[in-house]
């Protein structure tokens, strides 16, 4: 199997696997495609793709955005980046993920078999996970798993879950195509890879939407949770 046909087939599952559950996409494609097409050509690749799919899932669940939410957490992000840049030279990233990825571990463990988990209220704690996400966006392009535990602890519907998500993601994703152009990595091997998996895009979105259709809030749940500690223990063990 080539290349190509690799590549193919991982974006096709990274965007089922987002369209279904509203995240994952960095989870999946970052596993394999550095293997593939090397570190320098996955990392700017996949943030294009990321964009893509993003600003077309945001499209689709944005009658269910909640704004209010979604504010804090973009503004504390933003505060949060550039700290996260430069704290990233002076903190061992190792310990870091490590710490991080138990907590990914633990939190949905617990969830699982927890009877009911108490739900978090909008107020200075968004602005806090804001800021965290921000730091860990900042200093080791994982921005996503404590706005994702936030989210799963708010008790929104899952296309509020989607909606949200989308929108603090293409923020994050906007910033990192802005410096991967400024830093000339969009070559034009990205960009040949970037039309050649549009085809993977529409195919697992179109997928992950048909099977949405027949989730209910509790399978829902479960999944996200699930991917959850897939999501820790890659970071564990990574």
């Amino acid at each position: 199997m080539d290349s190509s046909t690799i590549v193919f087939l991982v974006v096709l599952l990274a965007t089922f696997t987002q369209s279904l559950t509203g995240f994952g996409s960095g989870l999946v494609t970052m596993a394999f495609l550095p293997a593939v097409i090397g570190i320098r050509a996955s990392s700017p690749l996949v943030a294009l793709f990321a964009g893509t799919l993003e600003s077309i899932l945001f499209l689709r669940y944005r009658d269910s955005l909640n704004l209010r939410a979604v504010w804090r957490l973009l503004a504390a992000a933003v505060v949060g980046i550039p700290l996260g840049i430069l704290g990233a030279r002076v903190i061992d990233e190792r310990i870091v993920l490590t710490i991080l990825g138990c907590v990914l571990v633990a939190y949905p463990v617990y969830a699982l078999f927890a009877p009911k988990l108490p739900e978090v209220k909008e107020g200075k704690l968004t602005f806090a996970v804001g800021f965290i996400a921000g730091l860990l966006g900042g200093a080791y392009n994982t921005s996503g798993p404590p706005v994702i535990i936030y989210a799963n602890s708010r008790g929104w519907s899952p296309h509020e879950f989607k909606a949200n998500l989308q929108s603090f993601f293409l923020l994050i994703d906007g910033v990192t195509i802005t410096s991967h152009a400024l830093n000339g990595n969009l070559t034009p091997f990205v960009w040949q890879n970037y039309l050649l998996i549009l085809p993977a895009v529409a195919i697992g979105m179109i997928a992950g939407l048909f099977l949405d259709r027949f989730l209910n809030p509790a399978l829902f749940r479960k999944i996200v949770l699930l991917m959850l500690i897939v999501l820790g223990l890659r970071m564990i063990f990574a």
